[in-house]
């Protein structure tokens, strides 16, 4: 108990040294020692300990809780290989156990294996229908299918249990978003936001929404909030340029597209809208630089990938304006659509009616010049994949119930991708 009060306080070290001395006074090996060293460990960085730490515990007893700690701590280590086995090893003694199937299911859609996750999360909805977790990621799979009244029908469900998470209102504004209601979607990022007022995603989407809407100030707005908040994310500079752009602030435009190419290494339309700003300005010189790094990002991608066929034409009319080749950006036939880097979920759909110089996602038609029609492409829209894990829930993973069978569930508030 003396150990347990330290934890809680935060006194981590003391906390150790206090379950070692109670383990050398009991009679025989406790895994719930162990497990809780594992824990405070984890707290303190030391990843290896707390792995041997919680491996012991295993071997003494197996309970959920400590594979889902030792899951986390095999991430933190950015060995997604091992996490990945430690779920299944987990299910295979707790095949009921919606959390792991939740889990596991959240991963394996991270690391891009679609079918499996889905398995999973059907697995975890099979054994709790209203598993808040899985339904948020079950409906981002759906949205990045552009499949958004199931998405919202998950959604629906989910509001039961989870009236207040951020996530679940900003992924609802999406969903609505995608259909083309803005005002709605508006009015469900602002309940987000509400509940998440630090949650960047939220305020990159609102930025979105706003200028797909030509309100450039409240987009500006937004975006600046968003950038503040998440510094290293070159897509918000990217939106933040397009909205300088068409508050005809070039000077900061040109620099935050710059920032966005040097932060964003792999996403072609960044290059791609800095190659249009860039010819709007008449430096053809600098557009054909970055024209050259586009098609460069194109090749790398399509190795594994294929780009959404809006911004192919886009830069195929770029190349044509500069004089160049564009032989890269060729359509191919039975290829998938481009997954964001950093594993969001696109919530894509296509409007050749949109107004001129509104800024959508890729796939959308924007901001046309008057010289050419090549459009002005922004990034997708962020999707939750979940809902997060509450404070209360995360204790409650970290202190396993001795009275309760092995296979109860352990367990949303989080911020939204749609965040």
């Amino acid at each position: 108990q003396m150990a347990r009060s330290l934890y809680l306080l935060g006194r981590h070290t003391r906390a150790v040294e206090a379950y070692k001395q109670a383990e050398t006074k009991t009679d025989k090996p406790d895994w719930e020692i162990h497990y809780n060293l594992g824990i405070c460990n984890q707290r303190l960085g030391e990843l290896e300990e707390a792995k041997h730490e919680l491996q012991l515990s295993l071997q003494l007893h197996r309970h959920h809780a400590t594979y889902r700690v030792l899951a986390a701590v095999c991430l933190q280590q950015g060995d997604v290989t091992a996490a990945v086995s430690t779920y299944r090893a987990a299910i295979e003694q707790f095949p009921e156990n919606s959390d792991l199937h939740a889990l596991l299911g959240k991963l394996l859609l991270q690391t891009g294996r679609t079918q499996q996750a889905f398995e999973q999360l059907g697995a975890a909805l099979t054994f709790q229908p209203n598993h808040s977790s899985a339904l948020l990621a079950a409906g981002a799979m759906m949205q990045s299918h552009q499949d958004f009244d199931v998405a919202l029908s998950k959604y629906r469900v989910a509001a039961q249990t989870i009236p207040e998470s951020s996530a679940l209102w900003n992924n609802i504004a999406m969903c609505f978003f995608g259909k083309k209601k803005y005002v709605a979607a508006i009015s469900c990022l602002k309940r987000s936001n509400y509940l998440a007022p630090f949650e960047w995603r939220v305020l990159y989407n609102l930025g979105l929404v706003h200028l797909t809407m030509q309100q450039t100030t409240s987009a500006f707005h937004f975006l600046s909030a968003a950038v503040n908040l998440k510094p290293t994310k070159g897509q918000i500079f990217m939106l933040l340029a397009v909205t300088l752009g068409q508050l005809e602030d070039e000077a900061n435009a040109r620099l935050a597209y710059q920032q966005a190419v040097t932060l964003e290494t792999k996403d072609p339309s960044v290059c791609l809208n800095f190659a249009i700003f860039l010819l709007r300005q008449g430096d053809k010189v600098e557009a054909n630089k970055m024209y050259t790094l586009f098609d460069a990002r194109v090749v790398k991608v399509r190795q594994n990938a294929e780009l959404d066929s809006q911004v192919l034409e886009a830069g195929r009319r770029l190349a044509q304006e500069l004089g160049q080749d564009g032989a890269a950006l060729q359509q191919k036939p039975g290829r998938t659509r481009l997954d964001p880097s950093d594993g969001d979920k696109n919530v894509p759909a296509t409007d050749p009616n949109l107004q001129k110089d509104s800024v959508v996602p890729s796939g959308y038609q924007s901001t046309e010049r008057e010289e050419i029609s090549t459009t002005l492409l922004a990034p997708p829209p962020r999707t939750d994949t979940d809902g997060g894990i509450g404070e209360a829930d995360e204790q409650e993973a970290q202190e396993p119930n001795n009275n309760s069978n092995d296979d109860d569930d352990i367990e949303d508030n989080d911020g939204g991708q749609s965040m």
